[in-house]
């Protein structure tokens, strides 16, 4: 049996498990979203259970990594339509793909930057309003609060630091676990990260 810290304890204390999905399209870092939440997961003393399609991220495919973690193991890996508690999502047009995943009390953190990478892609105006109809959503620039981080490519730890507030795990745990992912890349890579991480919570009210 798992010792789980006080703190832990406390925001597990509503569910004994968190179901998220994170999506997007190959090259934005969904991988490493899932990485950082499922580490620091583990660090917590969790039960963590990871899926994930990524298969066409050479070509910008979709890409969907589902993360179930709670203090009691998990059996399947897979989040079943209609349960997930949050979707965390890089792109607009990808958090409608997976919307009949979320509960109806479900939140949703969203980039509101598109990748246009197919030649249908539809009405962005559209797309944004049909999101805004969801009762629990965030909206996030992320290119531009990487701009302000130092670093274009950290959009995807800009949308952690938006998520952090609402996931079950501490955020210091998410905010160190990011330093540790990016500690091989120097410090001035670790701090720019960090206050992608920062900027994002800042963003999302947190």
């Amino acid at each position: 049996m798992r010792a789980n810290p006080p703190e832990l304890t406390m925001a597990m204390s509503e569910d004994r498990r968190q179901d998220l999905i994170v999506a997007g399209v190959g090259g934005q870092g969904i991988l490493t979203i899932s990485g950082v939440i499922c580490s620091a997961a583990l660090k917590q003393g969790l039960h963590v259970k990871q899926s994930e399609v990524h298969g066409m991220a050479q070509r910008g495919g979709a890409v969907v990594s589902h993360l179930r973690f709670g203090v009691k193991p998990i059996a399947s890996d897979i989040i079943p339509a209609g349960s997930a508690d949050g979707i965390l999502s890089m792109e607009p047009m990808e958090a409608l793909r997976y919307l009949p995943y979320a509960r109806p009390d479900a939140w949703l953190v969203v980039n509101r930057v598109p990748v246009r990478n197919i030649a249908a892609y539809p009405d962005l105006d559209a797309v944004l309003a049909r999101i805004r109809e969801w009762p629990r959503c965030a909206l996030i620039d992320g290119e531009e609060l990487a701009r302000r981080a130092g670093s274009v490519r950290a959009v995807n730890i800009v949308l952690l630091g938006a998520a952090s507030g609402r996931l079950r795990l501490p955020a210091a745990a998410l905010r160190e676990e990011v330093a540790n992912w990016f500690s091989a890349k120097g410090p001035s890579v670790v701090e720019r990260n960090l206050a992608a991480f920062d900027l994002g919570r800042s963003a999302a009210g947190m």
